[in-house]
């Protein structure tokens, strides 16, 4: 039902209109009158009626005051004037600020009822108009959605589409391509920038954003990405930079494997795994990254499990004995591959002649499945070495530079090791991740130089970050307090006000 409101300083106006129209009729509910403009102005922001009747000459406010007050507030809201004074001066100023309808007194129900039918019919097609708007905007939405993620699955073959979806003009401004993926919609979502914009939707049991870059490098993007992080709730993994739209599936792929061994390591917030230099085959499948991750995690059980369904899809396939010895071999290969990322000599692989003898399906995949547990036995075993020997080295080399700026590569290469593994090892050894604990060698060390009165800006470099608010967002998350306070509550002993002013100025 619909709400008006009449305002006119004639008490039989008022009263008349309420006694005499049978609003209901029209599926109007009459919420109230007023008889000066500043009573009515704040009736109707109380009340946000959806018709104004209003007489123009009122003391506090006129009624095309009123009016414009109207039009800035709620410009959905239809108004109706009427008033004794037949001057064109007046009708002109009303109808320049959107009035429906202009009514001269003596008002009649005749004039009532055409005024109201008039009003009706207008909010009416207002509504379909705006809910049209709604509809053509979310059509709109899901049509760029749904051509990103052909893109995403597709490649070059579905830019065609793409194009049209994001729009011609927009798409030619597009020279690269990052995209990220997160256990749920993050919250804080990154915000569009002038430098880039985000299509993000649901794909299973991720959330996808896909960022369409116009300005490289994505410098704009990580910075986001970097204050944001601490205050996440979701996991979110970033794939590299593409200049060409057609690999956008890879840095799908990427994103999907650094937020799985994110998640993996519980880690919350933004987890980047830089590009290493890795011994396995580009383009792995969802099957043979399913092998690789139960190897690198230990999980035996969900290896066997793999490589018992890879058999039934070379069943369903009705693949050769061929294309069955040759998707055999390489799942060998891969299985020896992240043996070695270990830094340890692995046994030696039965010859490919020897499985080339072999006659069945069956015999091939039973030989496959003893390499596979020998290899997973052989990391299990090696891991007690190696775990002691790699980690400590990290654990030293990240003692002598936590205070400088470096990455987890450059670890993994001091000590000789997959970027990946290391972190799986470090996870497994030290009971926090590598991320973590470099985060609270950092804090720690923060907190002792804030105590001794050091500037917030100063301490940020000092302890390795070159992001003012990236630092502010990581101290607060770990210590509770902004820099800035937890500096003045040992410096001085000023206020939190204080404190405040003292971070805001630094």
């Amino acid at each position: 039902m619909l709400k008006a409101v009449i305002f006119d300083d004639e008490y039989i106006v008022t009263q008349g209109l309420r006694m005499m129209v049978d609003w209901s009729r029209y599926g109007i509910e009459l919420a109230g009158t007023a008889a000066d403009g500043l009573s009515a102005l704040q009736m109707v922001r109380e009340l946000q009626p959806d018709i104004v009747m209003t007489d123009i000459r009122m003391p506090g406010l006129t009624g095309l005051q009123l009016i414009e007050e109207i039009a800035k507030e709620m410009p959905d809201t239809a108004c109706i004037v009427f008033s004794g004074f037949n001057e064109f001066e007046y009708i002109r100023k009303a109808l320049k600020l959107g009035v429906i309808d202009y009514l001269d007194k003596p008002i009649t129900l005749e004039k009532i009822d055409e005024a109201i039918s008039r009003t009706i019919a207008r909010i009416g097609y207002q509504q379909e108009h705006t809910q049209l708007k709604t509809q053509v905007a979310a059509n709109k939405e899901a049509l760029l959605e749904k051509a990103t993620l052909d893109l995403l699955l597709l490649g070059a073959e579905a830019i065609p589409a793409w194009r049209l979806a994001y729009g011609e003009a927009e798409a030619k401004q597009v020279i690269g391509i990052t995209i990220l993926a997160a256990t749920g919609k993050p919250d804080p979502l990154l915000e569009d920038h002038p430098s880039y914009r985000m299509v993000s939707f649901p794909y299973g049991k991720e959330w996808i954003m896909a960022v369409f870059h116009s300005k490289l490098p994505a410098d704009e993007l990580w910075e986001q990405l970097t204050v944001l992080s601490p205050q996440m709730q979701e996991t979110v993994g970033s794939g590299q930079t593409y200049a060409d739209l057609a690999e956008a599936g890879a840095s799908l792929k990427e994103a999907v494997r650094a937020l799985r061994y994110a998640v993996f390591l519980e880690e919350k917030g933004w987890t980047r795994f830089e590009p290493a230099e890795e011994s396995l085959p580009k383009g792995l499948n969802e099957r043979e990254e399913e092998i690789v991750f139960c190897m690198r995690t230990g999980n035996k059980e969900g290896l066997l499990r793999q490589l018992e369904e890879y058999k039934h899809w070379t069943e369903a396939e009705r693949l050769s004995p061929e294309l069955v010895e040759q998707e055999v071999l390489k799942l060998a290969y891969i299985g020896y591959q992240v043996a070695m990322e270990a830094g340890g000599e692995a046994r030696t692989l039965v010859p490919h002649r020897e499985l080339g003898e072999m006659s069945s399906r069956d015999r091939m995949f039973e030989w496959l499945r003893e390499q596979m547990e020998l290899l997973h036995n052989f990391m299990r075993e090696d891991k007690h070495a190696a775990k002691h020997n790699a980690v400590e080295k990290a654990l030293a080399f990240i003692e002598k530079h936590y205070l400088e700026s470096f990455t987890l590569q450059e670890v993994a290469e001091h000590v000789g090791m997959n970027a990946t593994y290391l972190s799986l090892l470090f996870k497994e050894k030290v009971g926090t991740s590598y991320i973590k604990y470099v985060t609270k060698l950092r804090m720690e060390q923060a907190k002792m130089l804030l105590h001794k009165g050091m500037l917030v800006n100063d301490v940020s470099k000092k302890v390795g970050y070159y992001n003012y608010r990236h630092f502010t967002e990581l101290f607060k998350k770990y210590a509770g307090v902004t820099p800035g306070q937890f500096r003045e509550g040992h410096v001085g002993g000023k206020t939190h006000e204080q404190a405040q002013e003292v971070e805001e100025h630094e």
